[in-house]
């Protein structure tokens, strides 16, 4: 077995984050590169305004994306938000919610791992955007409903899953 001794040249990879930035300006959303490992954008859903971060973590060799909402959690809902981001997170295939407790801020989270020199693709980036935003839009509702309402966990899981066809 061979080891390498550093003094090999690595190509430069090309930052993920400037797909991301190119997704924010063909959408017209408002966005920022706060550094060189971070660009977060501003995109309006249908229920919320969703602040998304993606953080490229050279460390790791991944692309991380975090999609947070405005709902506050309070303390004294903040077990039966737990109860429900557990509900939601065992019906997901791609990604999860976390609850950052001294926050009260619920996020939907995921990486996309690039390691060896991979380079991630626009349709990846674009993928990793929409699965977050989908996520965030299905159960923005549930979240409202434990938060606002007071109502438990199970009945706004059973909301967040009521679907209606046509149109009133």
């Amino acid at each position: 077995m061979t080891m390498s001794h550093g003094n090999e040249t690595e190509p430069t990879r090309k930052s993920p984050l400037d797909i991301a930035e190119h997704m924010a300006r063909s959408n017209e959303w408002p966005f920022e590169r706060t550094g060189e490992s971070e660009v977060t954008l501003l995109v309006r859903g249908k229920w919320a305004d969703y602040r998304v971060s993606f953080s490229w973590m050279s460390n790791i060799e991944a692309l991380h994306i975090a999609c947070g909402f405005d709902v506050k959690v309070p303390e004294r809902s903040q077990a039966e938000v737990q109860k429900l981001i557990a509900m939601i997170n065992a019906r997901l295939w791609v990604g999860h919610f976390d609850l950052w407790s001294e926050e009260g801020m619920v996020l939907h989270r995921h990486s996309l791992v690039l390691s060896g020199g991979t380079e991630a693709s626009k349709s990846q980036c674009e993928v990793l955007l929409s699965s977050a935003l989908d996520a965030c839009e299905r159960y923005y509702p549930a979240f409202q409903f434990v938060v606002w309402a007071g109502e438990g966990a199970k009945e706004a899981m059973e909301a967040a899953m009521f679907e209606t066809s046509g149109q009133a």
